[in-house]
């Protein structure tokens, strides 16, 4: 039991024995007591005032002589309004150092909570390498489920490899037109980077194919049919590109037919398709393995985008799905609040709608998991609402625990990518470039000379990696965010270098007093109040655990942890250590190796980390 939940208890205990009225202490608000106010924490008095037809002075009265009275956690209280403020005894805040720091790797932790969620994340495509909106998505993924798995969920990561269609069939024309046979070692490129190119390629040769048409009989007919009233030639076209890909384009043709050998199981096409993922993959995994990511299982679109279609006709016949004239099948969810969404073509062929039914079940069926989390870019946000009110509607044994982690797009200072174009920031460069940074700043400040080069090396992967997952973790995942490698890496910011320079700071004081540690800090009494923020901010980690669980939000870690670093950053300034009395320096000497190793943890869970020395 924590200080908070001593305090509802003492609360609720004196509510029912001075008032007779019964409360659940958990319902009972207590906060950390304004910075501007007498106390350390605060109990909020209205819910109760007009129950118990108390003023809330009087009210505030009886509960604080009571809680005095009765506990010498309390040595004092005082009474604002509607809330009541109370002051922690020294004794107190010795016991609750001590329980911090016996229980400093395990604090929040929960060994067994009885779920199994699995957690999909990244889910590329295999016509380009990884890019920063990639990077962002494997963070929230990855930090998502060690979170999970902090709570006591067993978790199982997974990701769909979009590794078909007529995308893919771009990078594989490209390859089979200009490639002249070359590979990736060849070219002394990764494989992911290698077929990227390709895929780049492809756009540049439909864009020649598409000027040279431009010229044509056919593209001035289609420009008097199709043209908007006085629009130029050049407007005209610059919107016409795709139609004229579906309709004219004879590389579109030879692409189409490409994906239809694929579909009909051509030799040849296969055998291609193989190489070139193959080439993928083997890049994708250098790359998870600099972000130090992993996955339990893969599932590929190849072999789950005909899943889906025995589930359709199964709950058509049950009254669930309605067909069309024209034969498709289809779901009504305007019950629900959304609108009709197609499930089966009027071909039999099947929509991503389809697919994700189908694979859902797939993952059922493999795993058995309570929960399901999607982390996916927040333009898909309307499908999956319809997706999960579908599995809802067909009372899939997962369905009341599926949860879409929503995250904005991440822009570079520079603006918008393009993937087509090339100008997408890949995500291997950019892991390059803030180690590249972290190593200008260390070299900078010269605090690493004297160690050998690979440990140095390794330092400045550590703290480059924290700044580029720090930098976009901490910001909510729904909100839009541009990313800067050179504000990522700054010590003075809201950083991940900012938090690893108080726990290297913290290890280093540590290093030269071990033996101080194990001193009696029994009589120490004066607790500084850089000391109590500390002590409340490590109280409050649970609490911060649990809710970034619950919301799937791993900026709450990220924030809370710079917050911790912040205060350690004040407390380091505003007191003493080194010079206190033995029994001072015992209590901050456990104190800030508790916050270390929280701190660590914290870090932790956000695949962030910590370095030996900065």
């Amino acid at each position: 039991m924590n200080i908070i939940q001593l305090i509802q208890n003492q609360v609720a205990d004196c509510l029912s024995k001075q008032f007779d009225h019964t409360v659940a202490a958990s319902d009972i608000l207590v906060n950390v007591t304004a910075k501007n106010f007498e106390g350390d924490y605060t109990v909020v008095l209205f819910p109760f005032v007009k129950a118990l037809r108390q003023s809330p002075q009087a009210l505030g009265d009886t509960i604080g002589k009571a809680l005095i009275d009765n506990d010498e956690t309390f040595v004092s209280y005082n009474i604002i309004k509607g809330f009541l403020n109370l002051e922690i005894s020294a004794i107190a805040w010795r016991k609750e150092l001590a329980k911090l720091f016996q229980q400093k790797e395990s604090i929040g932790r929960i060994e067994n909570a009885g779920v199994k969620t699995l957690v999909e994340f990244s889910s590329p495509n295999t016509n380009k390498p990884l890019h920063l909106g990639h990077i962002r998505n494997i963070l929230l993924g990855w930090s998502c489920s060690q979170i999970l798995k902090e709570v006591g969920h067993e978790v199982i990561n997974t990701q769909i490899v979009n590794d078909r269609g007529i995308a893919v069939c771009k990078s594989m024309m490209a390859w089979k037109k200009t490639g002249n046979g070359l590979t990736p070692k060849e070219a002394g490129k990764k494989g992911d980077h290698f077929v990227g190119d390709y895929y780049v390629a492809y756009d540049q040769l439909l864009n020649k194919e598409y000027q040279t048409w431009q010229t044509s009989t056919d593209a001035q007919e289609v420009y008097q049919v199709h043209k908007k009233e006085e629009q130029s030639k050049e407007d005209f076209f610059k919107t016409y590109k795709n139609r004229y890909f579906n309709s004219y384009s004879t590389l579109g043709e030879e692409t189409k037919e490409m994906l239809l050998k694929w579909e009909e199981g051509d030799q040849e096409t296969k055998e291609l398709w193989k190489t070139m993922n193959g080439w993928v993959y083997e890049g994708f995994e250098e790359t998870y393995k600099s972000l130090k990511v992993s996955f339990d299982q893969l599932y590929y679109e190849s072999d789950t985008y005909l899943l889906g279609k025995d589930i359709i006709e199964q709950q058509l016949t049950k009254g669930k799905f309605y067909k069309e004239e024209d034969g498709s099948i289809w779901v009504d969810l305007t019950e629900q609040g959304l609108d009709k969404k197609i499930l089966l073509r009027s071909d039999g062929t099947s929509v991503y709608m389809t697919q994700d039914i189908g694979t859902a079940k797939q993952r059922y069926d493999d795993h058995g998991m309570n929960s399901m989390v999607y982390v996916v870019g927040n333009e898909q946000d309307y499908h999956f609402k319809a997706l999960f009110e579908t599995l809802k509607l067909i009372e899939e044994p997962y369905s009341d625990a599926l949860f879409h982690l929503s995250y904005g797009m991440v822009d570079l200072p520079t603006g918008k990518m393009k993937s087509r174009e090339g100008t997408v920031v890949d995500a291997d460069d950019l892991v390059a470039e803030v180690i590249a940074e972290a190593r200008t700043s260390a070299q900078e400040n010269g605090n690493l000379e004297d160690i050998e080069e690979t440990e140095r090396e390794d330092i400045y992967a550590k703290i480059g990696l924290g700044a580029l997952k720090y930098f976009i973790i901490k910001v909510h995942p729904k909100k839009r965010m541009t990313f800067d490698p050179k504000q990522s890496v700054d010590m003075q910011g809201q950083t991940g270098p900012y938090i690893q320079n108080a726990y290297v700071r913290i290890k280093s004081i540590l290093r030269k007093n071990e033996d101080a540690l194990k001193a009696n800090m029994d009589s120490y009494e004066s607790i500084e109040d850089a000391e109590k923020t500390l002590l409340i901010d490590l109280l409050q980690f649970p609490s911060v655990l649990q809710e970034a669980a619950k919301q799937y939000d791993p900026s709450a870690i990220a924030n809370y942890s710079f917050s911790l670093a912040k205060d350690f950053h004040r407390f380091y300034h505003e007191v003493r250590i080194l010079n206190a009395s033995d029994e001072a320096k015992a209590f901050r000497l456990q104190l800030i190796e508790t916050v270390a190793t929280i701190l660590e943890r914290s870090m932790r869970l956000l695949g962030i980390e910590m370095p030996s020395r900065m």
